[in-house]
C-alpha cells in the first residue's frame, strides 16, 4: 500500500477521492473535485498530470 497516492485536484490542489499507484497511467480521466466543484479531464503518467481540458462552467445571473 506504500506505492499508492491521493491524485490532487490541478485547479484547487486538494485530495480528491481517487487513490492511484505509481505504475498507473490515465488517459482522458475525468476529474471531480468535491472541494471546488469541478470536473477536469487530464491525463496523468508517472504521476504528473496534465491537463487536457477544464469543463466550462455556466455562469449564473
Amino acid at each position: 500500500m506504500s506505492n499508492q497516492s491521493w491524485v490532487f485536484c490541478p485547479i484547487c490542489n486538494n485530495k480528491t477521492r481517487t487513490k492511484i499507484r505509481n505504475d498507473t497511467e490515465l488517459i482522458n480521466f475525468p476529474l471531480f473535485c468535491p472541494k471546488c466543484k469541478q470536473e477536469t479531464i487530464i491525463n496523468m503518467k508517472r504521476g504528473n498530470i496534465i491537463i487536457r481540458e477544464p469543463d466550462a462552467k455556466t455562469q449564473s445571473r
